[in-house]
């Protein structure tokens, strides 16, 4: 069975303008751990931020650091982002040339490593390396912007990936990133997920609602 649900706001969605408050309001109303979407213009079609802003938001916050890399290539940049905070580094195996050494790159600096698997992405990259991983990210959208619409089609990747981490008898936390609301998330909890990535959902309304935003995706 799933581990407590655990709520991962995108801070791609917060007021960027004061990025700092933000990151501790969120982390004050309840988040578990702090999503980092990191974009390079290049494996997607959007730039957000670097190393320097990990390091700059560390201060604010003493919850987990969430870096979800999509950039390519990956290698050059995981020691800059340990360096620079981050408590967990996931990337995307089409990111970079060796996915095993990539992770052992990670863990070697004793980050927890974990792999994203966008919607065409096939499940089965996942099985080679499954003792490696500490975190499996399903995208339920396409990555690369906020606010797009869930996509119910990647539930049974969820499912086949709870199965196969419940078998393994290992700590894996199993994440979904995209179109989480409170409509979505009783799906995506049902299928398996057991961390809830939300960037609008977690967003709205201003820090005085982000409590009551965390509790409304926390109950599925």
């Amino acid at each position: 069975m799933p581990n407590r649900i655990r709520i991962a706001p995108s801070i791609l969605s917060a007021d960027f303008a004061k990025l700092g408050e933000e990151v501790a309001a969120i982390d004050r109303a309840g988040a578990d751990y702090i999503h980092i979407d990191v974009m390079d213009g290049h494996y997607v079609p959007n730039i957000t931020i670097g190393p320097q802003v990990v390091k700059a938001l560390r201060p604010h916050s003493a919850k987990t650091f969430d870096v979800h890399l999509m950039i390519a290539p990956v290698d050059p940049y995981v020691n800059l982002f340990a360096d620079a905070g981050a408590d967990i580094i996931s990337f995307h195996p089409e990111a970079g040339p060796d996915v095993h050494r990539t992770l052992q790159t990670i863990r070697e600096r004793g980050i927890k490593a974990g792999l994203v698997l966008n919607p065409g992405t096939p499940v089965e990259l996942v099985w080679p390396v499954l003792d490696l991983l500490d975190l499996v990210l399903v995208m339920s959208v396409n990555p690369g912007f906020g606010g797009q619409a869930f996509l119910p089609s990647v539930l049974p990747k969820v499912g086949e990936l709870r199965c196969a981490i419940d078998a393994s008898g290992r700590s894996i936390d199993l994440e979904i990133d995209g179109g989480i609301t409170a409509e979505t998330a009783p799906k995506a909890v049902a299928a398996g997920a057991d961390v809830l990535v939300a960037g609008s959902a977690s967003f709205k309304g201003g820090p005085e609602r982000y409590a009551g935003n965390i509790a409304s995706l926390r109950q599925g």
